[in-house]
């Protein structure tokens, strides 16, 4: 079957009704998320206007390009189902009924990139403030051939000796689209710095060529400049405006995607979701710092519990002014639900699952990925799996090998929870109270049992445990059958430390051993007064003890 690729090209203008940071968090945390969420939009960028005080005067803005693989998509239920208004949410129904839009559908002509151009779409592209000009012809009858000849053979390749010069792409009005004129466009993709309206560029335009095609093949009807201003992904990530009084809360129809605005007592958060690329749903929550590329701190859970078991700790670490700096991401490890894929959970599938999240969220390199139990393993293996995506690792409460016997203990624990038969609210097995209170016991130590805020912890992580999907737990826990990593540490050259907590029976031992056979050495601590999820017992402590990591020598 052949593919048409080629562009959805949008022109947006507020009107004056419309708070801008508004319109900024509709469109970064809510529109352009859920198209990028499409698998025939490759990607999907926002630019600003630069010539509004000149030749641009009165026009739009604000542009959003997306690169469609093919064109007949667009055609299509997945895409025309998002436009429908039982399907939009209110405010983007709202916020849309103040905007001037302008959108055409065009199909790919040609190409030409310099040598080293890469894709602004590419993770680590220093891409920003890239400028694009947008030029717009209307063909006249039967002159096809002779404007994209005249294209391909000169105008193209005496723009690309212009400084700057990055590519061109050419379209036309797309063939699912039915106006009678059919245009052109051309954009121009040029650095920052660059040669627009130098020797170069005014003698693209006007050789004897160029003067006849503007004569007799084609008239310019719009001539637009803008540079990069935002570039979606799959998931939403724009803290920047949820700290302004003009942005409210918002909940997408599904339940899927949640903002929560700034507030005296808490900052900014995002709760939404990624899609893996076996079809697994990872949901997550975002926080901290709202500039868009401050450093991101990755947390990854231990089995059994979801991403509350840090609320202890992220209060504790931001209410540290030094930390205020970083972003925070949390996430719901693959076997919290049922939904977890069909192929076999390992830690080098949870270890990606982690690059994905920042795929998506277009995160280049974290900061640090920390983890506990499994989540300690699964952020040791991403340290060492992908070295280039991770600055740093702090593994928690965990071992470099699975222990011997690990998957009969596993058996065990798997056979409590099938005995109890306990049911969640929707009918769907979970893991239920008996396995959660054997579980809890041998998590925590005896002292935080106070009757007082300690142990009411403790009775959030047991219902954690509680109500995990049973499915979900029988196919995550493979994870811990099989695995060595021991050999890889050795050689690991990412910054490390090994935390755990007192009383966690054997590990504080094995731990010891792991940080000393890790890459050049790493740091080991030991936090007194807590067993296998220090983050719940001694919050405060563990803050203390990841600020001192995160600040200290690489």
């Amino acid at each position: 079957m052949t593919h048409t690729p080629g562009l959805l090209y949008v022109t947006m203008q507020p009107q004056a009704s419309l708070p801008i940071v508004q319109f900024h968090d509709w469109y970064n945390n809510e529109h352009g998320p859920t198209r990028l969420r499409l698998p025939f939009f490759r990607n999907g960028f926002r630019y600003r206007a630069l010539d509004l005080e000149g030749s641009g005067k009165g026009m739009p803005e604000w542009l959003a390009i997306y690169d469609v693989l093919d064109m007949a998509e667009m055609e299509r239920e997945p895409y025309l189902r998002l436009r429908k208004d039982d399907v939009k949410s209110e405010r983007e129904k709202d916020t849309m009924k103040q905007i001037n839009i302008g959108r055409k559908l065009l199909d790919f002509v040609m190409a030409r990139e310099a040598e080293a151009y890469e894709h602004q779409e590419k993770l680590g592209v220093g891409s920003e403030g890239n400028v694009l000009v947008v030029v717009n012809l209307n063909l006249q009858p039967g002159k096809k051939e002779e404007l994209e000849k005249w294209y391909s053979e000169e105008h193209i390749p005496m723009l690309s000796k212009v400084p700057g010069w990055l590519r061109t792409r050419v379209f036309k009005s797309s063939s699912v689209d039915t106006r009678d004129q059919v245009e052109y466009y051309a954009l121009h993709e040029y650095t920052p710095e660059n040669g627009l309206g130098g020797e170069e560029h005014q003698a693209s335009t006007s050789t004897p060529w160029s003067k006849e095609i503007f004569k007799s093949a084609a008239q310019r009807s719009g001539r637009r400049v803008f540079n990069l201003y935002y570039t979606f992904g799959p998931g939403p990530r724009d803290l920047t405006g949820l700290s302004s009084k003009d942005v409210a809360p918002f909940t997408s129809p599904d339940r899927r995607t949640q903002t929560f605005p700034a507030s005296r007592h808490c900052g900014a958060a995002i709760e939404s979701f990624v899609t893996t690329r076996d079809g697994v749903v990872l949901p997550y929550r975002l926080e901290g710092c709202s500039q868009p590329d401050a450093p991101l701190i990755v947390l990854s859970n231990s089995i059994l519990v979801d991403w509350k078991i840090w609320d202890g700790f992220v209060a504790a670490f931001s209410s540290l002014p030094q930390n205020r700096t970083y972003r925070i991401l949390r996430y719901l490890t693959r076997g919290r639900s049922s939904q977890c894929g069909d192929k076999p959970i390992t830690i080098d599938v949870l270890a990606s699952d982690i690059v994905e999240l920042l795929d998506a969220l277009r995160v280049p390199k974290a900061a640090a990925v920390i983890g506990v139990s499994l989540g300690g393993a699964t952020v040791l293996n991403a340290g060492l799996k992908y070295p280039d995506r991770v600055a740093a690792l702090l593994a928690c409460d965990t071992s470099a090998k699975s222990p011997e016997g690990n998957k009969q203990t596993w058996a065990t624990r798997i056979a409590v929870a099938e005995k109890d038969g306990a049911e969640g609210p929707t009918g769907e097995k979970v893991v239920g109270g008996e396995l959660a209170e054997l579980t809890v016991r041998r998590w925590f130590v005896q002292k935080s049992y106070d009757g007082g805020s300690t142990e009411a912890l403790i009775g959030a992580v047991q219902n954690m445990v509680m109500t995990n999907s049973l499915d979900g737990f029988k196919k995550s826990v493979e994870a811990l059958f099989e695995y060595d990593l021991r050999a890889e540490m050795k050689g690991c050259a990412v910054k490390g430390a090994f935390v755990v907590g007192s009383g966690d029976g054997k590990l504080p031992g094995v731990m010891k051993e792991m940080a000393a056979e890790f890459g050049h050495g790493a740091e080991y601590m030991v936090i007194d007064g807590a067993g296998h999820l220090p983050m719940v017992e001694q919050a405060q402590e563990f803050a203390n003890v990841v600020t001192k990591f995160m600040t200290g020598p690489c």
